[in-house]
């Protein structure tokens, strides 16, 4: 977005009474012909901003911008660097293409529509606009089999998060949060290594916040849901995105700090299956058993009536 608009928008979204032309023109260094040319093109692109005569302007709706997340966003290890575009391919590749550029840790963008979002297994990804979706970067020092662990750690901070406006959120392995066998979101994980050393970790992750009025896409085959339906509230992008984000921040500190096992109880607490019989299909056949644990390298642990067996691919039924 034009950083003229952020910033108006930002300053409107921050102020409880309006804001004058003048004082946004001194602030952008701009006529207040200038401002006001830039006050219509947010109305035209959306924005719900109203005038008031001899007073200024005010912000009568909610507004997903950078400027806004910045201001909301807990101070914490990570320096969250956020941008907010409105359609791209895939914020996945958006990042990494600036991970191999050279950009630091804790840059975060969301897109409001992805053409190219794709999913595990290289399903797609529907980003419908009554979604949430970004992708984050790290640069951890660790080796590249450890990676798996930053997305079961991912899949901790989004429960943490949704489960403040639906307590029956629940994870379900490998990567998604169920609300009564619903999925409501999904992480996909990438990564740039070299043997020994990991250079950038991309976490992406889709949330459905409600519903699309014109219903979900036709080639969705699983059942799914969106958080103001489980949660029975209208709920807030900007509100949500903060406390991802948020969550993410605590939970990588926990993780460097005290390594995977905290992570891995808090995982195992919120999984879906723990303890319950679950079918795993991979490929043309299926592995049935007890979920028993969860290894150090994100492998789900079945009980079967062969033995212990490590699951480190598949899609898991809850039986």
């Amino acid at each position: 977005m034009n950083q003229a608009r952020e910033h108006i928008l930002t300053r409107l979204a921050l102020s409880q009474k309006p804001v004058s032309g003048d004082i946004l023109a001194d602030e952008l260094g701009l006529s207040r012909a200038g401002v006001w040319k830039h006050i219509q093109m947010l109305k035209k692109s959306g924005a719900g901003i109203q005038a008031y005569a001899g007073k200024g302007y005010m912000l009568k709706s909610e507004v997903f911008s950078a400027g806004l997340l910045q201001a909301k966003l807990n101070a914490g290890r990570i320096n969250w660097n956020s941008q907010v575009v409105n359609e791209t391919g895939s914020t996945n590749q958006d990042i990494m293409q600036q991970a191999e550029a050279g950009a630091a840790e804790g840059l975060v963008i969301f897109a409001n529509q992805q053409s190219g979002g794709k999913g595990r297994l290289g399903r797609r990804w529907h980003t419908v606009p009554e979604s949430l979706a970004g992708s984050v970067l790290l640069r951890p020092e660790l080796p590249p089999e450890q990676v798996p662990q930053l997305s079961l750690m991912t899949a901790v901070a989004l429960h943490d998060a949704l489960s403040r406006y639906a307590p029956d959120i629940r994870i379900k392995w490998p990567n998604d949060l169920l609300c009564h066998g619903a999925k409501v979101a999904g992480i996909l994980t990438e990564m740039r290594a070299e043997p020994g050393r990991v250079h950038a970790v991309v976490l992406g992750f889709g949330i459905n916040l409600k519903a699309p009025e014109e219903g979900w896409p036709a080639d969705i085959t699983q059942a799914v849901t969106d958080v103001e339906t489980v949660s029975y509230q209208r709920v807030s992008k900007l509100e949500i995105a903060t406390a991802v984000l948020d969550a993410l921040d605590q939970w990588y500190d926990i993780y460097l700090t005290d390594g995977f096992a905290p992570v891995r109880t808090a995982w195992w607490q919120a999984h879906a299956a723990s303890g319950g019989k679950v079918r795993v299909h991979q490929g043309d056949g299926y592995v049935e058993g007890i979920a028993t644990a969860l290894d150090d390298d994100g492998a789900l642990l079945l009980q079967t009536p062969s033995g212990v067996q490590r699951i480190i691919a598949g899609d898991l039924e809850l039986l």
